[in-house]
């Protein structure tokens, strides 16, 4: 047998990924369909459970948080996870950083707590480095504090609606499929899945039908000594130096140019090292086999880089990868159609807004559209400087579902104001005000577009913390 790293072993992943994109089947891209190609899946009854007010639909920043906000408000919450644990990309997609954090409420709370649990490196409130284990495990606290019935494994697969209200999802998981019904539902699971199974109008990448920005695989390293590495190492508190340019180099010393030209190197805890190092290209978010291509070229990438660099020997002896990401990093998915679109101008301006739930200062960061622009420049701003700007409740709120939200990097907006505002400073502030809106909206009988931003945020600043903030 060859060994892992041979290209006759990448060529046989790369051929079986391939067949796997061929065989399966594509919905909802236009292709047309013959009746050959088409199954009638047989109708079927199912159990139905009716014990929530609110359903957060992926537990990521925003979901954790608007599910934990919701039930700290009184609301009874339920939270669906496709994934084996809480945290989203910050957890199983190894991420290990936060951006545009220095915030109020929920994630000045998130924050202590890391400190609180010793999972948190560093001071500088610009890119916060945990531990991803560390957060798993406090997500998890936080949730059960709060009383939030949350399930992992457990796919969104179906929404039915009466009329223009969502008032039942369609989950799958160990248990088989189940019905949900509640009186508001939150998409949080980034891509706008959920969304887009209610029929809502979204939009993805820059112009119809992509170019969109690339996915990435993290993973977690482990050094022979983190301390010789310092000049490669990403800050945890503000100094200058070109460390990843020093990083791009050492790269580059073993023969390969990679496709993220701006790598990354974080140190996580002792000889524990986080690394960002790859792209790929014109991957859509809701294309399984695409993104089963993507996640086998980026661990093929990962794994070149990382053996290149141990063969150098010297203060990279011994480096080895720990863990890949359970999950490729997605920086666009759908967005869905709101009330409202945050959009370029939003972002020049500094737009204010009465219903302004949270605001974002994060730069646009356009990553490299291809592999050309990426020799070039890994990623751009485009000349546009930001201005600190809100983004309103409108934009949280579907436009052609009643009785749904969205919260996080799915949110109504143009491709340039979404490149600003999709970090997860800002899902998280969005996550908590989504909450407590769906939390009111179910206790009062009303919809989300009925509540006044006035009294969600009067209600989130009253309400109960697990340290103070």
């Amino acid at each position: 047998m060859p060994a892992p790293s041979s290209p006759f072993s990448r060529r046989r992943l790369f051929q079986s990924a391939l067949a796997g994109a061929l065989g399966a089947p594509v919905i909802g891209q236009g292709a047309e369909a013959t009746a050959a190609d088409i199954f009638a899946e047989p109708g079927r009854d199912l159990p139905l459970v009716t014990d929530a007010d609110v359903i957060v639909c992926g537990a990521g920043p925003a979901g954790v948080t608007a599910a934990i906000t919701a039930a700290r408000a009184g609301a009874n919450v339920r939270l669906f996870e496709w994934r084996g644990c809480l945290g989203g990309v910050w957890t199983a997609g190894l991420l290990g950083y936060l951006l545009d954090f220095d915030k109020t409420g929920f994630a000045k709370e998130l924050l202590l707590r890391l400190d609180a649990s010793g999972v948190r490196r560093g001071t500088n409130m610009k890119s916060i480095c945990y531990e991803p284990e560390g957060m798993k495990v406090l997500l998890e606290e936080m949730c059960v504090e709060a009383g939030v019935k949350f399930q992992l494994h457990t796919h969104v697969v179906a929404a039915y609606k009466d009329g223009r209200r969502l008032n039942t999802i369609i989950t799958e998981s160990k248990s088989g499929r189940q019905a949900w019904r509640a009186s508001v539902f939150i998409d949080t699971t980034g891509d706008g899945d959920l969304g887009a199974l209610a029929g809502c109008d979204f939009e993805y990448g820059e112009a119809k039908d992509c170019p969109c920005q690339p996915m990435s695989l993290n993973a977690l390293l482990v050094c022979k000594d983190a301390s010789a590495l310092g000049k490669f190492l990403h800050p945890s508190d503000p100094k200058s130096g070109p460390y990843k340019a020093e990083f791009l180099e050492a790269i580059k010393s073993t023969g390969h140019f990679p496709s993220y030209s701006s790598p990354t190197l974080w140190q996580v805890r002792d000889n524990l090292l986080l690394v960002m190092m790859n792209h790929e290209y014109g991957v859509k978010a809701f294309d399984a086999a695409q993104i089963t291509e993507a996640t086998v070229r980026a661990r093929s990438e990962m794994n070149k880089i990382v053996n290149g660099l141990r063969k150098l020997g010297g203060v990279w002896e011994g480096l080895q990868i720990a863990a890949t990401a359970e999950q490729i990093g997605v920086r666009d998915g759908r967005r869905i159609a709101g009330r409202y679109v945050v959009n370029e101008n939003d972002v020049v301006i500094g737009a204010r807004h009465e219903d302004g739930v949270t605001r974002s200062t994060f730069s646009v960061d356009i990553h490299a559209l291809s592999a050309e622009h990426n020799k070039k420049s890994a990623y751009s701003s485009r000349g546009i400087k930001v201005k600190p700007y809100d983004i309103p409740l409108r934009a949280m709120i579907a436009k052609d579902v009643d009785g749904l939200m969205m919260a996080g990097r799915c949110i109504s907006g143009d491709f340039i104001a979404h490149a600003s505002y999709r970090v997860t400073g800002n899902a998280v502030g969005m996550g908590e005000g989504a909450g407590m809106v769906a939390a009111l909206a179910a206790g009062s009988h009303r919809m989300p577009h009925e509540v006044e931003w006035k009294e969600a945020a009067e209600k989130i600043a009253a309400l109960p913390r697990t340290v103070k903030i």
